[in-house]
Formats: C-alpha cells, structure tokens, sequence
C-alpha cells in the first residue's frame, strides 16, 4: 500500500503546488490593488472548483465500473493514451508559460470589475488544474487500490497547501526552477510507464500484433510480482512495469522517456529565473519554474 500511493502523491503534490500558487497570486494581487474585499469571491471559486473536479472523478470512476470486462480493457486503454497527452502536454504547456503566468494573472486580477469576475478567474484557472488531474487519476485507479490512492492524493495536496501558506504568509521562497524541474520529470517517468500500459492494452486487445515476445518473465519471483512485492508494486505504478514484460512494452517506455524527458531537461536548462522583491520589501510568490 506504501509504494502505491507515492505516484499520486507526486501527482497531486505538483498540481497542489501549482494550484496554490494560483490561489497566491491572485490575494497577493488583489491586496496590492487594496481589493481585498474580495478575497471572499476568490475563495468560493477555489472551493467550487475543487468540488468540481472531484465531482468529475467520481463520475469518471463509478461509470467505469458498470463496464462489462472486455470493454473495461479497452476504456482502460483509452485511459491511459489520454493520461499520457495530458501529463506530458501540461508538463510542457505549464513549462512555456510559467515565466508569464504571475504578469497574466496579475492583469486578469486587475482587470476584473466584480467579486464575481474574480471567483470566475479563480474557478478557471484552478479547475483547470482540477479536471487534469482528476482524468490522469483515474488511470492510477486502475493500478492502485482505492485507499492507497486517496491516501497518496490527500498527503500530496496537504503538503501543497502548507506550502502554499508559507509562500504567502511568510515570504517563503522555494526554488522554483528546481522543484518543477524534478516534478517534471518524474511525471514524465510516470507518462512513459502509463503509455508502456497503453501498449499492452493494444496488444491484449489484439490491435497490434508484433513486438509481443517477453523480455522476462518474472512471475514466479515474488519480490518481483507486481501484485505480491512492495518493489514490484512500486515498479508498476510508478514506470508502468508487469512481471511479463513484452519486447514492445520496453521500447516504447525507454522511447517515450527519452523523448520527453530528453526535450524537457533541455528547454528548461538555460533558464535562470530572476528573483524579484517589491518595493515594499516582501517576497513575491513567483511561478518563474522553468518547469
């Protein structure tokens, strides 16, 4: 149960993260344009947004179980293609705008005429983050048991959220570049083991026929069962490894990985971010990752 829930810990965590600097941003800008007033409005979309996306899980997951068997395998399949886009493309999307996203928030903020233009901001930009994670989680669901997964989301996003309190309470200043960097990457790891999934999932269901001979057969070792040991299970989750490993399974992970990984590392290791203080003397929260 301990080696499940460390990939959603990891998951949740870096959307905690992100989410709360969200959240950061937006008080920290209304208070510099003395609009506290509507921190109130700020919040309720937060919490809205939230609920949203947990909704949305819940949909996604009891829908799931009414599948008969053989059409599980395949939801499960599409499961695990759609993960894989939405984790690598928001590793690179959030990677391209995170140097800009403070100044388009600060100005969306600003911008605002109402409490409830500015609750409407605050439940778009952190549902967004919500809906993502809550439909890649869902992918996680299928190898991990249920409490393990909540476990694993539940520490992750109350992690983020003290982390979250101390960049904006106390000036708090976490090296950004580096947290995301790693974030990144092993999201990116774990995108190569869902997309390792997906590939078994096409060859179990018999719409690809090569690359099908095993590269190991570790299923009569139990500290290598994917069911049976701690390591395994780790291994399962976290890189997308089955005690019977197919020639295509392993190509397409190392592939996949290094791709990604390999055009990830190196659009973010030139970037120096600047460290701003403002007049005032406070330490900002900054989104200037990198990542």
């Amino acid at each position: 149960m301990f080696a499940n829930f460390i990939p959603t810990f990891v998951l949740f965590l870096r959307e905690g993260l992100e989410a709360s600097m969200i959240v950061s941003i937006l008080l920290t800008s209304l208070r510099q344009l003395k609009l506290t007033r509507h921190n109130k409005a700020v919040w309720i979309g937060v919490v809205l947004a939230i609920i949203c996306a947990f909704g949305i899980a819940i949909l996604l997951k009891t829908v799931s179980d009414l599948f008969s068997p053989d059409f599980l395998n395949i939801f499960k399949t599409i499961t695990y293609f759609v993960a894989v886009v939405i984790i690598t493309w928001m590793t690179f999307w959030v990677q391209h705008h995170s140097r800009t996203l403070k100044q388009e928030l600060t100005t969306q903020a600003s911008m605002a005429s109402s409490g409830f233009a500015l609750g409407l901001l605050a439940f778009s930009t952190v549902g967004r983050e919500g809906i993502e994670t809550a439909i890649f989680t869902l992918a996680f669901a299928f190898q991990a048991d249920t409490l393990a997964l909540l476990g694993g989301a539940l520490l992750g996003v109350l992690v983020a959220i003290a982390l979250g309190v101390l960049i904006y309470r106390f000036g708090y200043r976490l090296n950004y570049r580096i947290f995301f960097r790693v974030m990144g990457i092993l999201l990116l790891i774990m995108a190569s083991g869902l997309f390792s999934n997906f590939l078994l999932g096409l060859q179990d269901a018999g719409w690809i026929n090569f690359g099908t001979d095993l590269v190991w057969d570790a299923s009569n070792i139990e500290w290598l069962s994917e069911s049976k040991s701690v390591l395994g299970s780790l291994l399962h989750i976290f890189v997308g490894y089955t005690d019977m490993t197919t020639v295509l399974q392993l190509v397409g992970f190392i592939i996949y990985l290094c791709v990604t990984a390999g055009c990830f590392w190196w659009a973010t290791r030139a970037y120096k971010p600047a460290s701003k203080i403002e007049p005032s003397g406070e330490a900002q929260p900054t989104v200037n990752s990198g990542s």
